[in-house]
């Protein structure tokens, strides 16, 4: 087994997240790799911090690095980080700017750095970074309970994030978005008092999905616009500046 780490400064902290070598073998599938084990407190604080200002503390990482980082960073198969989004331990305002420091690196980062490709329609010539952001809300560990007020208020969170993101102008980052749906449903039927899902009504044919546009013509836009009406007032967005 890898070494236990309970405490990196914060910049070590990004280090054991990012640098290590791509494109070549994921470094966290191997059995003696190092492992986060640090408090659910101070995750959440760095990951807070980490978003809301992404550059210039990962300029230096290329595309690759940085796909890898957050597939380690996000999914709870590779890493624990986003298990603290659901810790009690953890100060709910801490957990729920945390959602909404999703925001700027979406507008900072991704949109910057990610090429006007659709991850769902395998498109060729997609940047490295494209697949994370497209994976963003699928592989995190992170659900809502209707009849949990914590839980109502970390989904109201994630949907205002949602809807700050269909407004930035880049395809790769609005294709993210309509993962809402699977916050949405359970939102939205918040008055039941059991987990049943609410039954879907069948099609005869099933649908393509959506194409995506903002750099050229068309959008998302009925996911869009139902994310943007449950999304609460007020916005975590960046100062726009991006970086490279």
């Amino acid at each position: 087994m890898g070494q236990r780490i309970d405490f990196l400064p914060f910049d070590g902290w990004v280090r054991h997240t990012f640098d290590h070598p791509a494109p070549g073998p994921e470094w966290y599938f191997d059995l003696d790799a190092p492992f986060w084990a640090g408090p659910p407190r101070l995750t959440i604080a760095y990951v807070t911090r980490l978003f809301e200002d992404p550059c210039p503390v990962l300029a230096g990482y290329t595309d690759e690095q940085l796909n890898r980082g957050f597939w380690y960073l996000l999914s709870n198969g590779l890493s624990d980080y986003m298990c603290a989004l659901a810790d009690a331990s953890v100060p709910l305002a801490d957990r729920v700017r945390c959602v909404r420091s999703f925001v700027p690196v979406f507008e900072n980062l991704l949109a910057v750095r990610c090429t006007p490709h659709l991850s769902h329609l395998d498109e060729p010539g997609a940047g490295p970074l494209n697949l994370a952001g497209y994976m963003w809300w699928d592989i995190i560990p992170f659900g809502v309970a209707p009849t949990d007020a914590s839980g109502r208020e970390l989904g109201e969170a994630a949907l205002g994030a949602m809807a700050d993101i269909l407004t930035i102008d880049r395809v790769a980052c609005q294709e993210s978005a309509p993962r809402a749906r699977a916050l949405a449903a359970p939102l939205a039927d918040r008055g039941r008092t059991d987990h049943r899902r609410v039954p879907r009504p069948q099609r005869e044919r099933p649908r393509r999905a959506p194409r995506v546009r903002a750099e050229r013509p068309g959008r998302v836009r009925a996911v869009g616009d139902a994310v943007r009406r449950r999304a609460r007032p007020g916005s975590a967005r960046g100062d726009g500046a991006g970086c490279r």
